[in-house]
């Protein structure tokens, strides 16, 4: 039997929920079963009035998530209009959750980690974090992640990074710098400091917390719904046949990478 890829941690005195990927010997990378697993997990918190803020993290230390796995394999049909990508269905505002979530990351988060970052309230991160987006080193447009991503960062740094592929990557003082970050700690205390926030927003009236929430979504969602529309286009455009992007990952020779 495959055991979970998520694991849901709830502390109702507290009022505060983990929700940790638990997939660390894959470095938290996002295949389907994960995909379903975090679909029925902010669908329960939905309806958990016990739970009133959420903490979102990756286990093992290593990473936070590394993006979709590449041994998925989705179908897709042949037109533009109908392209079929399982990670708009990973987040908590994609599954209708208005409850606030906090990230915590260790290590690295990199391309589809953002579908979950780019639905966060705000990240902490601790001191070795690192953000970075490969798609353009492989032969893929980066169309939802830096959607999602030009929500919280400057223009020209989501446009570095996208740009910049595997031989660039965001430190978390970087990212503290331009705003991707709320919160920088020492290594391994991103997990406690983000559950210091969600413990204190919990305290606080849910009605009230979820409107703002609701508030501050609601800022972005307009350019996020014009964007999303295009993305298809753009990545049918755009993207190397799947044959040739696997040509590049499993042939890839990066230079090594740079953090900023």
């Amino acid at each position: 039997m495959t055991p979970p890829a998520v694991r849901l941690d709830a502390d109702r005195d507290a009022g505060v929920a983990v929700v940790t990927l638990d997939r660390p010997e894959r470095l938290n990378a996002i295949d389907l079963g994960m995909v379903d697993e975090l679909g029925r997990v902010w669908q329960e918190l939905r309806f958990d009035d016990g739970v009133r803020a959420v903490v979102l993290t990756g286990g093992g230390g290593r990473a936070f998530c590394s993006g979709i796995d590449r041994d998925v394999v989705v179908p897709q049909p042949g037109s533009p209009y109908m392209q079929d990508d399982p990670l708009l269905r990973v987040g908590p505002k994609a599954c209708g959750l208005w409850k606030p979530v906090v990230a915590a990351v260790e290590g690295m988060a990199c391309g589809g980690a953002f579908y979950l970052l780019g639905e966060c309230e705000f990240l902490v991160a601790g001191a070795g974090a690192s953000f970075f987006d490969p798609h353009t080193s492989y032969g893929m447009v980066s169309a939802y992640e830096s959607l999602l991503m030009a929500q919280l960062m400057p223009y020209g740094e989501v446009a570095r990074m996208a740009l910049m592929g595997v031989r660039e990557r965001i430190g978390a003082e970087r990212a503290h710098a331009v705003g991707l970050v709320s919160q920088v700690t020492e290594d391994g205390g991103a997990l406690e400091a983000a559950l210091g926030c969600a413990r204190t927003i919990a305290g606080f009236p849910a009605e009230a917390v979820q409107g703002t929430v609701r508030a501050l979504w609601a800022a972005r969602e307009g350019a996020l719904a014009r964007g999303f529309a295009l993305a298809p286009h753009l990545i049918a455009l755009g993207n190397l046949a799947p044959q040739e992007q696997d040509g590049l990952f499993r042939g890839r020779r990066t230079g090594g990478y740079r953090t900023r």
